[in-house]
């Protein structure tokens, strides 16, 4: 079983899931496309959907390029703590913007060890 490919597909359905909150946000607080503000509660649904695209653009190449280098288990491992970081940062952005730093740094941290090991495993190992 490749548990980075399992962690990669959780993470592209976790941005999907959170753009149909969007498309639900839009409905519920009567945001007519195309304006992307309206509601400070449709704003923050939608400003979770946009920043987990700009992590995510960072996170999957990160992911796959390490697990060319690195066990599978711990790459996988460290994918679930950016799933998990993506939870939480939502949770926190909805109910209280200023508290999502917790969800912010269990998002950033593991992709920037990610990107270390992707730089680390290219420069010294051969593609296992």
């Amino acid at each position: 079983m490749n548990y980075v490919h399992i962690v990669a597909v959780l993470a592209i359905l976790q941005f999907l899931v959170f753009g149909m909150l969007v498309g639900r946000a839009r409905e519920r607080y009567a945001v007519k496309a195309p304006a992307t503000s309206g509601h400070e509660l449709f704003d923050r649904t939608y400003r979770v959907h946009a920043n987990t695209l700009e992590q995510l653009i960072a996170f999957l190449p990160a992911l796959l390029i390490a697990s060319l280098y690195w066990s599978n288990g711990i790459v996988a491992g460290i994918g679930v703590v950016y799933l998990i970081g993506r939870i939480l940062y939502w949770r926190s952005y909805m109910a209280d913007p200023a508290r999502r730093a917790l969800g912010f740094l269990l998002t950033v941290l593991p992709t920037f060890v990610l990107l270390a090991a992707s730089l680390a495993g290219a420069v010294s190992r051969h593609v296992a």
